[in-house]
């Protein structure tokens, strides 16, 4: 039984990342994800509470799976980047599942844990590392972290109107171009940089 339980909870959230990344939140229907999944929507409400929470729980998987197979390395940002990419390349609902959470989730005071808990650590890394010389220190914390994050998914946010001009640009150049741009955000800092009022670090 239990086995089937977590079966059937799985097959509710490949369904509900489907139609979550083609519509969103408001536009989602539960009765198409309990169709696609073979499922019916009293589970849904069961196993998740309610629409916003199933999905929640979709992201809760991405995140956790992302967090776990591509860790990141503060030795090396750019594989990093480029790891995520990947990830980004083989499943592109994460993209816009990612850009549907922006939107309507945007002052949401409930924010998804495990995507809070992932960038608080990853912040303490990359600041531990700029504190041990690891990292340049000319960008806060969190604007590097953006920085790196906005460049992996880079690709998956061209303009409709340059579309064609990447239209036979191949996986393996968009992949090289993301990681030199990161690893230009990394070239050693001129000069020890002095940071004022209006600049130190509120990422903590």
């Amino acid at each position: 039984m239990i086995r089937d339980a977590q079966a059937t909870q799985q097959r509710l959230l490949d369904a509900a990342a489907d139609e979550f990344s083609t519509y969103g939140i408001a536009g989602g229907r539960v009765e198409r994800i309990a169709a696609a999944a073979k499922s019916n929507k009293a589970q849904i409400y069961h196993y998740f509470g309610s629409k916003e929470q199933l999905f929640d729980a979709v992201l809760d998987a991405i995140v956790s799976r992302t967090a776990s197979e591509v860790p990141i390395d503060v030795n090396d940002l750019p594989g990093y980047a480029g790891r995520l990419f990947d990830r980004y390349e083989d499943d592109p609902r994460i993209a816009r599942l990612a850009t549907w959470y922006r939107l309507e989730r945007t002052g949401d005071p409930e924010q998804i844990e495990v995507l809070s808990d992932t960038i608080r650590d990853e912040l303490q890394q990359i600041r531990r590392a700029q504190k041990a010389g690891i990292l340049p220190s000319r960008y806060r914390p969190a604007d590097l972290l953006n920085l790196v994050l906005h460049l992996s998914f880079l690709w998956a946010f061209v303009f409709p109107e340059l579309k064609g001009q990447f239209a036979k640009v191949s996986r393996t150049h968009r992949r090289r171009i993301l990681t030199e741009a990161v690893k230009a955000l990394l070239t050693p800092d001129a000069s020890p940089t002095s940071r004022g009022p209006d600049q130190q670090d509120g990422s903590s």
